[in-house]
């Protein structure tokens, strides 16, 4: 019962978490170009689905203080796109831009379009690295309840999903953190082959707000 409860408690914290950030970044007139300035390595930031780059507003800041220019696509708006064509557009910006030795920082289903880019898009290597926070890299079980398309993508039987969990090597360039409980993604967040980081917490969302998160992101940039 202290188990189901600690979850209960997880999921409450991460929904209030998740609510309080949205209406921030509803109401938010924060431009990106004012993060692009900096010495440090280039971040690209790709959010989760339905989130659009101001949920990570927090991460974006703390990056942008320790010096790194960050990027963010706002073609992606709300990131409902397929992992493919938001892939596509990702891969679009840094040649446009002619960005290298880029770190990506993504956040759930941004984890994915991130590894499809570096496994697919990505033929100069202008990605280094990927740090995932709570990425559904086997898919979630849930997904085959969703009513919206765009989620019933996460299903473990999806193409897509299939393919990036057969293809494994670009993950040794991947971290993946999560914590002991996500709420959307029973499975977990494990990706074979990479660094795996489990925190002493629980929650989807949440933990991108957690210091362990945060410092893990910020030494794989300065590194």
């Amino acid at each position: 019962m202290s188990g189901a409860f600690r979850a209960a408690r997880w999921w409450v914290q991460d929904y209030l978490y998740a609510v309080g950030r949205q209406l921030r970044s509803a109401s938010s007139r924060t431009r990106p170009d004012e993060f692009l300035g900096g010495t440090g390595r280039p971040v690209v930031v790709i959010p989760g689905i339905y989130e659009d780059w101001r949920f990570m507003l927090p991460l974006v800041q703390r990056l942008h203080a320790a010096g790194h220019p960050v990027h963010v696509v706002t073609v992606l708006q709300r990131n409902r796109l397929s992992v493919p064509k938001a892939a596509g557009l990702i891969a679009g910006y840094l040649s446009e831009r002619d960005l290298k030795d880029v770190m990506i920082l993504a956040h759930s289903k941004g984890g994915l379009i991130g590894k499809f880019a570096m496994m697919s898009l990505d033929p100069e290597r202008r990605i280094t690295g990927m740090v995932a926070v709570c990425s559904p890299f086997s898919g979630s079980r849930y997904a085959s309840f969703m009513l919206l398309p765009s989620l019933r993508a996460f299903s473990p039987r999806n193409a897509v999903t299939l393919q990036l969990s057969r293809e494994e090597r670009v993950n040794e360039r991947i971290t993946s953190v999560y914590g002991l409980f996500d709420p959307h993604i029973p499975e977990g967040s494990v990706l074979p082959g990479a660094r795996n980081i489990r925190l002493d917490t629980g929650g989807h969302f949440r933990i991108l707000a957690h210091e362990n998160t945060i410092r893990i992101i910020l030494d794989a940039a300065a590194g």
